[in-house]
C-alpha cells in the first residue's frame, strides 16, 4: 500500500518560506498545495514560482481543500497567532524557529495544538545532518568521559541594509532579539541536544556595529549546566568575513575533544581511539576550509537541512508519535535565550532558570 500523500501549506511568503518550498519539493509523500501571504502580490509571485495556490485572507488559505498540515514561516512574534489559527482549524504544525519570541507564547501554543489534537513540531534542522547524530552517540557512549567544558561560537555577519529591510527586524517584539534569538539559536539548541539543561547563566551583551534598531548585536554568555558542566556562548552579527565564518560547537572532556564547525568535524581527538574514528573523519572531517551556512549571507543556506527536519515532522504523523523536535523542545533554546537577555538587563546576574 502506497504511502499517504500529505498536502501541504506554507504561511509567508519571505527568505525562509523558499526554503520551505524547496524542501517539499524535494520530498516524497508530500505536497505543496498552498501559499498565505498578507500581501496578495506578494503571494501571486510565490505560488507561481512553487505551483501552488496562493491566498491573502488566512481563513480561505485554512480553507483550502484537503489541506492538512501548514507551515510556519512568518515573522516571529505572529507564530503564536499563525500556530492556533492552523490548530484551530485541524491543520499540523511545523513552525520555523523560534517558536516565538517568549516562553509564554509558545506554551499558548502548545496548549492550542495539545487542544485540537494535532502535531506542534520545531524546525532545528541542524539536529538532523549524520555528523550530529554521530556527535550525540559519541557523547552518549561516554567517548569524550566527564565533560567539563561546552563552548559555542556564532561569529557572524549581518550588513545594516539586513537590518533595514524590514520594520519588525531588531524590534524585541516581532523578531525577539538579535544574535542570540535569530542567529545562534540553532547552535545553542545543539548545544543543549547534546550538553542537557542549563542550570544558571550570567551574560553580557550590546549593540555595537549597527543602529536603528533595539536588539543585541553581541553577547557573550557563561553557562551551567546541570551536569556540573561549564559553557560559554559567544553569539554576533558585528563580525565582517566576506565568505562567513561557521557556527562551531565544541566539547571537552577527561577522555576527549570534539569540534564540530557547521555540519563538520574540525578536531576529532579521544583518548581511546577505535577504528572508525578514521572513516568518521574521512566523511565528515572538514576537507577544505569552511565557509558558514549562512554567516555572511542569511541566503546561503541548504535546504536539504530542512528537508531532513521536515521528513521527521510527516513521518510522526504516519507513525502516531511526537516528532524529534516537538513544542517542549522547541521551547528549551528560547526559555535559555530569554535567560540570558535578563542577565544582559540586570549587568550580568545570575539567572537560575
Amino acid at each position: 500500500m502506497p504511502e499517504k500523500n500529505f498536502k501541504v501549506g506554507i504561511i509567508g511568503a519571505g527568505v525562509i518560506a523558499d526554503f520551505h518550498a524547496l524542501a517539499l519539493q524535494a520530498m516524497e509523500g508530500t505536497e505543496l498545495v498552498a501559499a498565505y501571504a498578507r500581501n496578495q502580490e506578494k503571494s501571486d509571485a510565490f505560488s507561481q514560482k512553487y505551483g501552488c495556490t496562493g491566498y491573502s485572507d488566512l481563513k480561505e488559505f485554512l480553507l483550502h481543500e484537503e489541506l492538512e498540515v501548514v507551515t510556519i514561516a512568518s515573522v516571529s512574534g505572529i507564530h503564536l497567532e499563525h500556530v492556533c489559527a492552523s490548530a484551530r482549524a485541524g491543520k499540523h504544525v511545523i513552525c520555523e524557529k523560534p517558536l516565538e519570541v517568549t516562553t509564554e507564547r509558545i506554551d499558548e501554543m502548545i496548549q492550542a495544538c495539545q487542544e485540537n489534537g494535532v502535531i506542534l513540531s520545531g524546525i532545528f534542522p541542524r539536529r538532523f545532518n549524520d555528523s550530529t547524530a554521530i556527535f550525540k552517540q559519541a557523547v552518549e557512549t561516554g567517548r569524550l568521559g566527564k565533560i567539563v567544558l561546552c563552548e559555542v561560537s556564532v561569529k557572524w555577519w549581518r550588513t545594516q541594509e539586513y537590518y533595514d529591510s524590514g520594520a519588525w527586524r531588531g524590534t524585541w517584539k516581532l523578531d525577539g532579539g538579535g544574535a542570540l534569538m535569530n542567529q545562534s539559536i540553532h547552535t545553542i539548541d545543539l548545544m543543549l541536544y547534546l550538553m542537557g539543561g542549563v542550570h544558571s547563566v550570567c551574560a553580557f551583551g550590546g549593540l555595537e556595529a549597527h543602529h536603528g534598531i533595539e536588539v543585541e548585536d553581541i553577547a557573550v554568555a557563561i553557562v551551567e549546566f546541570y551536569s556540573g558542566a561549564r559553557g560559554v556562548i559567544q553569539a554576533s552579527t558585528a563580525c565582517y568575513s566576506n565568505s562567513g565564518l561557521p557556527a562551531s560547537i565544541h566539547l571537552c572532556g577527561d577522555q576527549g575533544s570534539i569540534m564540530m564547525a557547521d555540519d563538520k568535524f574540525s578536531l576529532w581527538d579521544l583518548k581511546n581511539a577505535q577504528p572508525e574514528d578514521e572513516e568518521i573523519m574521512t566523511h565528515y572531517g572538514i576537507q577544505e576550509q569552511a565557509t558558514g551556512a549562512g554567516a555572511a549571507d542569511p541566503k546561503a543556506i541548504d535546504f536539504q537541512w530542512h528537508q531532513r527536519n521536515f521528513e521527521d515532522s510527516i513521518d510522526s504523523l504516519r507513525r502516531g508519535s511526537k516528532p524529534k523536535v516537538d513544542g517542549v523542545e522547541g521551547r528549551r533554546a528560547v526559555e535559555l535565550i530569554n535567560a540570558i537577555y535578563r542577565s544582559i538587563d540586570q549587568d550580568g546576574a545570575k539567572i537560575i532558570l
